[in-house]
């Protein structure tokens, strides 16, 4: 590998959150019983007729602008001829020489340095069926073929070849993931098959700006996924250049339980699939003012957010960073601020606390029990010296299980810290008579003693007296 370089591109397939597909009144949702969500139109009937829907093209406008897309005043939709056993007509609607959205980027953060990846198409397209290998419920072997899928609405996403490692690759792929999740046009799912990625990858010599042959890997279903195949692919690419062979340009597997990739067939060509311009579907004309309105629309984007929580909050770009990488915990967050306005405490409790809870639980934040304005009065609580550190950790354990709020569980506990320095003074002269030798240990220079003296004053509080307060009366009266 010290003699060649990687080069990366990417085609990432995402599946718009429209309630009907692409070209016909079938439901779009997923997880219906097989075959359920089929008409004429979708399986390919002769005599059908496909009726363009707004909303997919809509949602498509609004992915390509927040990836910094020129929209298109004109574009059409083309016949991809293939055979696909998954999709009935065997040809796709898709759009080749005259895309929806074009010359787009996404800047990356690599290495403390900004990497602009270009976006060289985003097009809108017809899904494929689902094919089930296995069992037909006789015992014998079969492949099955579910056409729910089938005219459900994609936007492919076509990068230029600016990926240097299969890192970035990643980084790519979950900062796009972000940004369209953000524009609320998919909710990008991987393990539904909602975000999908095939991945180019090629080796050159080192320095040289000519491209290698590449080959293309599907079967990628995970971030982890794209990593790893791309590291395989690279290594063997470099072992076949460093035995003086050729790479082959081919579609190859990812084997997840081998960790390998095989070849599956040649690479295709655009000429191999004979595209030509669907005769049913008109060119589309798109209204740049309506774009205009569109791109109006588009909420606060990842990045501009993340400049946000820098600048007007003081978080730090790691935290920024954290906790705009999900729109649903960002926009938890910003709740909590609603009800307690110290963002790096509000920030850490996200981060670590709420977060912790939710990984181990495999809940997502949607779902927190933890409503955003109870965390806020939990760390209001904390704040005012109502309960110390300790308690509102025990007590949001107990707000998570229960999603009671934090002011009942401390009124039922009788969990209010003790800071009333009377009562407490008492409390620390009772313990400095009850241990001469710590308190002779203490004048001694034994720091450690002290520590020793604030755990005796806490354990007749029962862990309820203020800890800084005992500390403080502690050094007042030591220190005499």
């Amino acid at each position: 590998m010290q003699e060649f370089e990687p080069v990366i591109g990417l085609e990432i397939h995402v599946e718009l959150m429209t309630k009907t597909k692409l070209f016909c009144a079938c439901s779009a949702g997923f997880g219906a019983e097989p075959n359920s969500q089929t008409c004429p139109v979708c399986l390919g009937h002769p005599g059908s007729l496909p009726v363009l829907n707004k909303q997919a093209v809509e949602y498509a406008v609004k992915a390509g602008l927040s990836l910094n897309c020129r929209i298109a005043s004109t574009c059409k939709f083309d016949r991809k001829q293939y055979f696909y056993p998954d999709m009935a007509k065997n040809y796709q609607i898709s759009q080749y020489d005259q895309p929806l959205c074009a010359d787009g980027y996404v800047d990356l953060e690599v290495d403390g340095k900004k990497k602009r990846v270009r976006i060289k198409r985003a097009h809108l397209e017809e899904d494929a069926g689902k094919l089930v290998h296995g069992g037909d419920g006789t015992g014998a072997a079969a492949t099955l073929v579910d056409y729910n899928r089938s005219g459900v609405p994609l936007l492919e996403i076509v990068t230029e070849p600016d990926l240097s490692s299969p890192a970035e690759a990643r980084l790519f792929l979950t900062k796009l993931r972000t940004i369209i999740q953000y524009t609320g046009v998919s909710d990008c799912k991987m393990e539904e098959g909602s975000l999908r990625c095939d991945a180019n990858v090629s080796l050159r010599p080192r320095g040289s700006t000519q491209l290698g042959t590449k080959t293309e890997i599907k079967n990628l279903n995970s971030f982890r996924a794209v990593e790893r195949a791309l590291a395989y692919e690279i290594e063997r690419q470099a072992r076949v250049l460093a035995a003086g062979e050729r790479v082959i340009q081919e579609t190859r597997h990812w084997d997840e339980q081998a960790e390998v990739t095989w070849g599956m067939r040649s690479k295709e060509e655009a000429h191999d699939y004979r595209y030509f311009p669907d005769p049913n579907l008109v060119p589309l004309q798109i209204d740049q003012e309506w774009v205009e309105g569109l791109r109006e629309s588009l909420p606060e984007l990842p990045d501009a957010r993340k400049q946000r929580f820098t600048e007007e909050l003081g978080l730090s770009d790691y935290d920024a960073e954290v906790l705009v990488a999900s729109k649903d915990v960002a926009d938890y967050y910003e709740e909590v601020l609603q009800h307690f306005g110290e963002a790096k405490t509000a920030a850490n409790w996200v981060m670590v606390e709420l977060m912790g809870l939710l990984r181990k639980e495999g809940l997502e934040i949607t779902a927190c029990p933890v409503s955003p304005e109870n965390l806020g009065k939990l760390l209001a609580l904390q704040e005012k010296g109502t309960i110390s550190g300790k308690m509102a950790k025990d007590i949001f354990a107990e707000m998570f299980s229960t999603g009671r709020d934090p002011e009942t569980i401390v009124k039922e506990k009788g969990l209010s810290q003790i800071s009333d320095v009377e009562v407490l003074a008492a409390l620390v002269d009772k313990v400095i008579a009850a241990h001469p030798e710590s308190v002779a240990d203490y004048r001694g220079g034994k720091e450690r003693a002290l520590g020793f003296l604030v755990g005796q004053v806490m354990r007749e509080t029962r862990g309820q007296a203020n800890p800084q307060l005992v500390n403080k009366l502690l050094r007042e009266r030591l220190d005499r």
